[in-house]
């Protein structure tokens, strides 16, 4: 047997715990049956308990909230503005939209377990919690307008049938609908708009008293406001069929082909704001109808609401949803045909109630359904919106709704004062001809996201899409989304640009101030498969210069430097950012965890969260690695073999100077630091060394003065490349960049400066070009001209101390090499040209006196990184880096690589 706690951590939903205080040991399943283990059969009869079926849980909702307010008191006055032919084509055009969203929700509904939100879950979790959100919120908001909707409908109703309960005095109207003015009264009067709003919040007063009361109660009553509207249909139909024989209206012809005839075409004209024809106020159109009819089909998601009280979700909801809107749409077509027949055009727009007055046998019948109806329909309004507010907020995407949150088995009471009094604010509008377009608008954007959703979904196919409803397409979904986005422009424009941007100001909300949650949206499944199809487009051969973007490879903590909750230096962020144009681009931070993996495991894990932290807190777009090696150097080897794909590969490894290699903690570091740089020339990756991290500017730090440039070998225009990156960011974009050329002879600076003048012009580069004369080791030992090093008392002490120290270092390696003889395996010191050493300190002393020289005031100084030297020791490489980089504050030591990064070619 399958472990039914097994299959709810699949879907992600956790055991439910006991509610009685018996032990959980109670719940454990083994594989005895039913009759064997009383802890399943609880189990199975607690998820069984109150579940419903097709047609109870979703046809009788959605059939109820479809035949609602609108049949009653609006659509024989629609026909009689519309016509016959108009309004066949309204409804057609209305109810295809549903249908085609129908479509879409089914597809989503039948695509796994659904949780509670209904719309807002389904379109959360295809285009993710900002998506969601912003469109739940606005679908909350076209659900508690709706019930002031139903509300004020019910009030309407109320007052027609008992005029003697009016508070105000009615308001009059003059007809000018007639042809004569014996064939009508010559005036008609209405409720007052003030009565409305009396009765109104009456209404919305009870109906909260029985939301309090909660979902147990309603769902008791429920069958008490559906019973009413099937009898009212039957009287309605009955009515008609023997309208003429018990009628005393004139307007009533009973069935009549001349009367179809006359209700054929259309009426459009001005009313005013009860809706009564007037000369002037408010002129409606077949868009405006549109608005107006809209909500009369917005009942398709009453099923998908209850989607946690039915027993087959996957089965309850395209079946109940798809015949309900068949019904209800063959009901509103043969309605058409049928008032169009029997009452004049005359009758079709004074009479407000012309369902109750042509009913059999006596009106009352249809008052008292329309008043229950609209009332139950308002109830699964409040009823359904608060716990679509409490579902939003139980996701803790928006901090600011945690008040309304509310656990699963308890009422959300916050969320529905709030609704009811977003309720009651319209109710005292007062105005149902008003409030209708606004909750259209709301429902459509809800539809349109439905549709958007099941479109992405079909178009990625990606493997979880695997519905169990067949019958749709990504085509249809399209379809259905731009009809959405047509019926809104075509209601109102204003109200359409005003539902959009109020989603967009939630969807911005979100993005700022939400917590982001992966539900495993449409949109990551695009990203993924857009980056696949770029990656394989970009293939593997090397891009042209054009093309080519940085892709730095930082590596955090070679050094063992920083303590070890310290995932990396706080300004190695900053300083990737500044090797991105405008921040673009992807960043890969690498940190080696040594030791085996086995035991290595759980900690590089923590150690690779931690570093993703960081890399979010300081607003940088890049990934983080950390990889398990016996030590630093194999790591580093295994990092720049197996890091990236294709062309995504990282083409430039940036790292910290070890300033503490001298140290006893640092006595590995000058071989660590040698085999990376070596590591990195053998994978063809350039490399970056920042000596002065700690003085490195943050991001609002601004720095003025020049970007010196020492190029001294070809990198491929790399260092030209990373100063202009550096100038377009803000802390330095006030700085100048200088190119200094060393020339061995004077000879040669004129023709040099106008060689690079010429490269710098053809590459679109504003640079000033400076060349200096450096003699070379040779020149300098014929003229034994030391003394002509700038500073030449401390340039001399440098050069002094260092051939010491690595004097010493080498007599300590000779020892340690003596003392450990009698090992094959160790490897002799190689012997180190003592000129070689002399030209190496003396080439660096006399470079690093020439930027004192020039760049002392210079914000950053970029330098040629000299590669290390073959049979030199580490420990020599060193000390030659140490007086290059001696007493200069920031400097980046750029080592390119064989292909060009720049080109003069457009």
């Amino acid at each position: 047997m399958v472990d039914v706690r097994g299959l709810k951590s699949m879907g992600g939903q956790q055991n439910a715990m006991p509610h009685s205080p018996r032990d959980p040991e109670d719940y454990s399943m083994d594989d005895a049956g039913p009759s064997d283990n009383p802890g399943y059969v609880s189990l199975f009869i607690e998820t069984q308990i109150g579940k419903m079926g097709t047609l109870m849980g979703v046809f009788v909702p959605c059939f109820q909230n479809i035949m609602g307010i609108i049949f009653y008191i609006r659509f024989t006055w629609i026909i009689g503005i519309a016509g016959v032919w108009n309004s066949l084509l309204l409804v057609c055009f209305c109810c295809f939209c549903t249908f085609l969203t129908a479509i879409s929700l089914s597809a989503i509904a039948t695509n796994g377990a659904m949780k509670g939100g209904g719309p807002y879950y389904l379109i959360g979790r295809a285009l993710g919690p900002e998506v969601g959100v912003s469109i739940g919120l606005c679908f909350f908001l076209g659900n508690a307008v709706a019930g002031a909707m139903y509300i004020l409908g019910a009030v309407e109703t109320f007052l027609d049938a008992i005029p003697a309960a009016d508070i105000f005095r009615r308001t009059t109207t003059d007809l000018y609908v007639a042809p004569s003015p014996s064939a009508v009264p010559e005036v008609l009067q209405s409720p007052s708009i003030h009565d409305l709003q009396v009765y109104g919040l009456i209404f919305t007063a009870v109906l909260c008293v029985i939301v309090f009361g909660g979902v147990k109660i309603i769902n008791r009553v429920s069958p008490a406001f559906l019973m009413p509207v099937i009898l009212s249909l039957f009287c309605i139909f009955i009515g008609i069929f023997t309208a003429g024989r018990h009628s005393d209206s004139t307007g009533i012809t009973g069935l009549k082909a001349s009367t179809l005839r006359e209700n054929l075409g259309s009426r459009y004209q001005y009313t005013n704001d009860a809706g009564i024809p007037a000369r002037t106020g408010y002129y409606w159109d077949f868009e405006s109808l549109l608005g107006l009819f809209f909500p009369a089909v917005t009942g398709i998601m009453a099923g998908s609401n209850r989607s946690g009280s039915l027993k087959d979700t996957q089965r309850s909801i395209p079946r109940g949803t798809l015949s309900a809107i068949a019904a209800t749409a063959t009901i509103y077509l043969v309605s058409i045909i049928m008032f169009g027949a029997v009452a004049t055009r005359n009758e079709l727009l004074t009479d407000r109630l012309l369902t109750a007055t042509i009913a059999w046998p006596v009106p009352w019948v249809v008052q008292i359904a329309i008043v229950l109806s609209t009332l139950g329909a308002a109830l699964q309004s409040l009823t359904g919106a608060p716990r679509l507010l409490a579902a939003i907020a139980n996701d803790d995407i928006i901090p600011v709704l945690k008040y309304f949150k509310a656990p699963d088995d308890e009422e959300p009471y916050y969320a529905t004062i709030f609704t009811i009094f977003i309720c009651a604010g319209c109710v005292v509008l007062g105005n149902l001809d008003l409030i209708s377009p606004v909750t259209t608008m709301f429902f459509l954007l809800c539809y349109g996201g439905v549709n958007l959703s099941c479109f992405l979904l079909d178009l990625l196919d990606a493997p979880s899409w695997r519905p169990r409803f067949k019958f749709h397409h990504w085509s249809l979904s399209l379809l259905g989304a731009i009809i959405c986005i047509t019926i809104m422009f075509m209601i109102s424009f204003v109200f359409t640009i005003v539902a959009l941007a109020l989603a967009a100001l939630l969807y911005w909300y979100v993005s700022i101030k939400g917590k982001g949650g992966d539900w495993g949206d449409g949109f990551k499944s695009a990203y993924f498969q857009l980056a696949l199809r770029s990656l394989r487009s970009l293939g593997a051969t090397p891009v042209h210069p054009k093309n080519w973007y940085p892709i730095p490879l930082i590596f955090c903590k070679p050094w063992g430097i920083l303590p070890s909750d310290v995932p990396c230096h706080p300004k190695l962020a900053d300083f990737a950012n500044c090797m991105k144009k405008k921040g673009r681009g992807m960043s890969i931070f690498a940190s080696i965890v040594e030791g085996d993996y086995e035991e290595e495991a759980e900690e590089s894990r923590v150690a690779c969260q931690l570093l993703s932290t960081y890399i979010d807190h300081k607003k940088c777009e890049g990934v983080a690695e950390v990889v398990v090696a016996p030590n630093i150097v194999e790591g580093f080897r295994l990092i720049v073999q197996a890091m990236g794909l294709a062309n995504l590969k990282p083409n430039i490894v940036c790292m910290r100077y070890p300033e503490i290699w001298r140290e006893q903690r640092g006595s590995n570091i000058p071989e660590n630091f040698v085999s990376i740089i070596n590591d990195c020339s053998l994978s063809n990756k350039a490399v970056v060394i920042v000596k002065g991290l700690d003085e490195w500017p943050g991001e609002f730090q601004k720095h003025y003065g020049t970007i010196d440039l020492y190029w001294i070998v070809r990198d491929g225009g790399l260092m030209l490349l990373l100063s202009q990156l550096l100038r377009a960011k803000d802390c330095f974009e006030s700085c100048k960049i200088q190119v200094f050329c060393i020339a061995e002879k004077d000879s040669e600076a004129v023709e040099l400066k106008t060689d690079v003048k010429k490269f710098l012009y053809d590459l679109r580069m504003q640079a000033d070009v400076i060349v200096v004369t450096m003699k070379s080791w040779e020149d300098h030992r014929e003229d034994a001209q030391v003394a002509e090093i700038p500073g030449r008392d401390e340039a001399m002490e440098n050069f002094s101390k260092a051939r010491k120290r690595i004097a010493q270092q080498t007599l300590e390696s000779l020892k340690r090499t003596g003392s450990s003889s009698n090992n094959p395996s160790e490897s002799a010191v190689p012997a180190v040209d003592e000129q070689q050493v002399n030209k190496f300190l003396y080439t660096c002393l006399k470079l690093n006196s020439i930027i004192m020289r020039y760049s002392g005031p210079a914000a950053v100084v970029l330098v040629s990184l000299p590669p290390p030297p073959q049979h030199h020791p580490a420990y020599c490489y060193m000390e030659y880096i140490d007086l290059l980089v001696a007493n200069i504050p920031r400097m980046l030591m750029v080592r390119g690589y064989s292909r060009d990064v720049v080109t003069i070619f457009t």
